[in-house]
């Protein structure tokens, strides 16, 4: 296949990235995973370069963070301005005028026309540990609600709040107490011969009982909840669901916590999520995308629940630099200025209509799902079992990697693959990208089929 965007030559890595992986093994833990074999030298809007003079199509943007591409000029021109000025004061120590601006904007496209605050921190953990923290003050409730085949970051209390045991949780315990687990509709499994309407009422009702028997509403300070469930597999649920479970937490005054890390700055389409589901929630935590690679997240919140906590009682050495806060503020700019919120739902929509015409061709996709841009399909060894096909899943990004696509899996069973391609990427970069994705599973499926 002559490809005009993606380019590898010979088998990875190669001989600069060999050197490379020698020193990374004797200097970083093996804790740390990596996804392709391989080191960037450059990379700009959708298309990443490595040591080696090859060059990948990105579908999957740092994790979600990319979504107004590698090194957009408008952040990198943000950035050496801000640099020139100066580099960090230390909000907690003297203030600084970018941190305001770009709460003041965050606030102002943030659902809801009641009054808001924002407060910034380092890491989508750090913003999902103080929106409880925020919660709990507020509340003066202890208890913590997240959802079965959630994620919500690696640190104590994030950690006890994610579901996928293996590699997040095990062996990392005891965990941080005061945390239940509810159940979150996956339509795709759900149980033979029970509609998608049956089963969502089964769910929504579960999702009641969780406070009869599970625990005492009183107790509960907040409910977090993701949009789509990133590393859960990009499981979509359905409006009825997300607004019963808003009405319960208003019902028994719970702060409901929207957890856009993933899932924000037009990936679906829209500027958080949430808005897909006709609910505004009392906090909401952002990052990733936020600042195109620099790191910063954020809570923003009902101002009565946000002024709650005392001075001194939020904050942190880093949170909302000054470099970040500039790149924040040129991210917003660009996703208003090229119209990305209607890229991320025309773009979705073109790689869904593939990924439908991919499944009508292999029997072992399983399942087409996502919200905008945030799809994935879901890879099986029998459509009828249903059985996870993780294997498949693994060789299919390795292949798509060796021929220049960059690929990531996801799911409580490591058969979901997720796309979180750049919004910026060109018709034609994605077109590439997509046939690759189509050789690569073309190649996976024959080679499984010959070691059967």
């Amino acid at each position: 296949m002559t490809r005009k965007f993606a380019k590898v030559n010979g088998s990875l890595p190669g001989e600069k990235a060999k050197k490379l992986l020698e020193r990374r093994q004797n200097a970083v833990p093996k804790g740390v995973s990596n996804g392709v074999p391989t080191f960037a030298e450059k990379a700009e809007g959708a298309l990443i370069h490595d040591v080696d003079g090859n060059t990948f199509i990105d579908f999957v943007g740092a994790i979600g963070v990319m979504n107004v591409g590698h090194c957009h000029p408008k952040v990198t021109e943000a950035l050496h301005k801000q640099v020139d000025q100066y580099i960090h004061p230390g909000f907690n120590v003297m203030m600084y005028e970018p941190y305001i601006e770009l709460a003041e904007k965050l606030a102002a496209i943030a659902p809801g026309d009641h009054e808001k605050e924002v407060i910034f921190f380092n890491s989508g953990a750090e913003a999902v540990e103080n929106a409880v923290k925020i919660a709990r003050k507020y509340t003066k409730r202890p208890g913590v609600v997240s959802f079965s085949r959630g994620y919500h970051g690696r640190t104590l209390l994030t950690m006890t709040m994610t579901s996928k045991v293996k590699p997040y949780k095990y062996e990392f315990g005891p965990f941080a107490p005061e945390v239940y687990k509810a159940p979150y509709p996956y339509a795709y499994r759900r149980p033979e011969g029970v509609t998608e309407e049956q089963y969502e009422d089964m769910i929504i009702e579960q999702f009641r009982d969780f406070f009869i028997n599970d625990a005492a509403p009183e107790t509960i300070a907040a409910v977090v909840m993701e949009p789509v469930q990133g590393e859960g597999g990009f499981i979509v649920p359905s409006k009825r669901f997300v607004q019963a479970v808003y009405e319960e937490c208003q019902k028994h005054g719970i702060i409901f916590i929207a957890d856009e890390i993933q899932a924000g700055f037009a990936r679906t389409g829209r500027y958080f999520g949430i808005e897909h589901f006709d609910v505004v929630p009392d906090l909401i935590t952002v990052s990733k995308s936020m600042a195109a690679g620099l790191p910063i997240s954020g809570v923003i919140g009902r101002k009565e629940i946000m002024d709650a906590s005392t001075p001194g009682e939020l904050g942190g050495t880093y949170s909302g630099s000054p470099l970040a806060c500039a790149a924040g503020l040129a991210v917003l700019d660009i996703i208003e200025e090229e119209n990305l919120n209607e890229r991320g739902a025309k773009l979705g929509e073109a790689v869904m209509n593939r990924l439908r015409q991919l499944a009508e061709k292999y029997e072992e996709i399983g399942d087409v799902r996502g919200l905008g841009s945030m799809c994935a399909m879901e890879l099986v060894k029998d459509r009828q079992t249903k059985e996870p096909n993780k294997e498949l899943t693994n060789l299919l990004v390795k292949e798509a990697n060796d021929r220049g696509l960059l690929l990531m899996s996801a799911g409580a069973y490591g058969n979901v693959l997720r796309l979180l391609m750049p919004l910026v990427i060109t018709d034609e970069q994605a077109e590439e990208g997509l046939d690759i994705l189509e050789e690569a599973l073309a190649a996976a499926v024959a080679q499984l089929a010959v070691q059967a």
